[in-house]
């Protein structure tokens, strides 16, 4: 393997295989970007921050003239990564010359070769059977990085699969050497999840019975690295890594980004800065796939960034461990339900999410913790998670590319979820509302047949909401009885099992995923309503309940994003 110009990352097996986990600094040397003028250091007791304001040479002159250290530069949200004490902090609000200032916060990651059942139950193997596999289209995933065996690094018939690899906690391109046969090279995943969730997408190994073993085995991987070896990340690296993403989307031709992280959503969608870089990222014609989050099965549980109304926000769904009878399928009781609290319907659809194969490198922080999930064959290891489901629908999305590449992520997004199989009873009610199966089970064959436009995002403007000049809000309230129910566009309530939820039964016996669409029944999907429209709003909204966060209020210290590690198989 050969480097480019950069910090070459420190190596830290020893400390991944005794499992001590260590985060970097924000403010580590190598992530400092130097700033003309004079620049105080940073106060004793400083915190790390994000400062948006008109562009990321305005954020940045702020920062100087309050003394405080830029740590980073954020141009895909015009803002700054900084470090600013308590005062700092206190004089860059009363100038009212920044549009937002945030503490940093940590995310968290969203679980021959063995039978891997997921391409089958998703209608992907269909796809295989007539040669779709993805074949020319690359799918960015931010995440822990990449354990590179001969599945994930080589196309089907030989090449290349990796196109690239960025780390953003250390800021480090790796340069990519051809892969002999059977080498392994390491892209420093010690935590397992990027490997995990790639070789689900992506996987190019087959199965005894000869089908490939990943949803997308053509399709090319841009891995890049923004977590820790514990799962967690910080803002300001999530954030960095979204930057690259776009900024070198054309270079790689990225048509699709897997987002299988999430965070407690604490504020509205379009006043989260990582929500903002997704949200230019779908702008930019990205597909991008997130996990709904394992915080279910309880209402409004969706987190970051999977809050976001333009982006296809996966739940899961489990077999019950017979993978050949779908008449014991149901809702994985992790899944994330919706709605957000602006009324958005969320989860979008579901993916098979329950005790999932793939494939994890020996000494990975996930495999020492949890050892009796460790597979006989191979370098396999089973997970659960929507981690696991996006990853599904994140390779799905690759197949309908390859077979249209003009479609657009909007486009992408309404096929899904006009084709998906909605749950019911045997006696012909629905199984579950849409706040936890959103538009149903996915399946690819049946969304490459699609020819459903227009059934997606209906009524948004990502430009305009990027730039602040509207937000939105979607269908749902809650009436006084603690019902959740949506409203139709023309204002007038929906009733029945579908469209309201009391949390009642969750997961009901017997349910069926039979071949009809909720497009059929006059669904239209995120719709919203301007926000400073408050006469086309709900009469019962969330919005109109109360805001949960104050305007101006500050995030607090010590919230993280990861990957949603772990939950009970299921």
């Amino acid at each position: 393997m050969t480097y480019k110009a950069g910090i070459r990352p420190k190596k830290s097996g020893v400390l991944a295989v005794l499992g001590t986990l260590l985060l970097l600094s924000v403010a580590d040397s190598n992530r400092s970007v130097p700033a003309a003028g004079k620049s105080e250091s940073a106060p004793e007791q400083a915190a790390s921050y994000i400062v948006r304001a008109a562009s990321v040479a305005a954020a940045e002159r702020l920062v100087l003239e309050q003394g405080g250290q830029v740590t980073a530069r954020l141009p895909i949200i015009d803002a700054v990564g900084a470090d600013l004490g308590p005062g700092q902090v206190q004089a860059l609000q009363a100038s009212g010359a920044t549009r937002g200032i945030y503490a940093d916060a940590e995310l968290e990651v969203h679980g021959s070769a063995p039978a891997t059942h997921y391409p089958a139950q998703s209608g992907a193997g269909s796809l295989h059977q007539q040669g779709l596999t993805g074949r020319g289209v690359t799918i960015a995933v931010l995440d822990t990085g990449l354990w590179r065996t001969r599945a994930t690094s080589e196309l089907p018939g030989g090449g290349a699969k990796v196109a690239g690899a960025w780390d953003a906690t250390s800021n480090y391109m790796w340069e990519l050497d051809e892969c002999d046969d059977g080498c392994v090279i390491d892209l420093d995943d010690w935590n397992g999840h990027g490997t995990h969730v790639t070789s689900i997408m992506a996987s190019s190994a087959l199965t005894a019975s000869g089908e490939f073993a990943g949803v997308a085995p053509g399709a090319r991987i841009v891995a890049v690295r923004a977590f820790e070896p514990d799962g967690r990340g910080t803002y300001i690296d999530v954030i960095r890594a979204l930057d690259w993403i776009v900024r070198n989307a054309d270079e790689y031709d990225i048509r699709v980004l897997n987002l299988s992280f999430g965070a407690p959503a604490a504020s509205h969608y379009w006043d989260d800065p990582v929500n903002l870089a997704v949200m230019t990222a779908w702008r930019k014609g990205i597909t991008v796939v997130a996990a709904a989050g394992n915080g279910g099965p309880g209402p409004m549980t969706v987190g970051v960034p999977g809050n976001i109304p333009y982006v296809i926000t996966v739940g899961a769904y489990t077999d019950s461990y017979t993978p050949y009878d779908e008449t014991d399928d149901r809702l994985a009781r992790f899944s994330a339900a919706g709605p957000t609290v602006e009324g958005f319907v969320k989860p979008d659809l579901l993916a098979p999410g329950g005790h999932m194969l793939g494939l994890m490198r020996k000494y990975a922080w996930l495999r020492l913790e949890y050892p009796e999930y460790v597979q006989p064959v191979g370098d396999y290891f089973t997970m659960s998670g929507t981690s696991q489901a996006a990853a599904v629908v994140s390779g799905i999305a690759a197949l309908l590319l390859e077979d249209d590449p003009k479609l657009k992520p909007d486009e992408v997004k309404c096929r899904l979820m006009a084709s998906a199989r909605t749950a019911m009873k045997p006696d012909g009610e629905y199984a579950y509302s849409i706040f936890q199966q959103g538009a149903g089970k996915v399946h690819a064959m049946d969304a490459l047949s699609s020819s459903a436009s227009k059934c997606a995002n209906v009524g948004l403007d990502v430009k305009k909401d990027i730039e602040g000049e509207t937000h939105y809000a979607g269908p749902a309230g809650i009436d006084g009885g603690g019902t959740y129910y949506i409203v139709d566009e023309t204002g007038a309530r929906q009733t029945g099992s579908l469209f309201e939820w009391t949390q009642g039964s969750l997961w009901p016996e017997g349910s069926l995923w039979p071949e009809n669409t909720l497009q059929s029944q006059g669904v239209t999907w995120s719709h919203g309503a301007d926000t400073d429209d408050s006469a086309a709003l709900n009469p019962d909204s969330l919005l109109i309940q109360g805001s949960l966060w104050p305007e101006g209020s500050l995030w607090p210290q010590g919230r993280y994003a990861s990957t949603y590690l772990w939950v009970d198989q299921e």
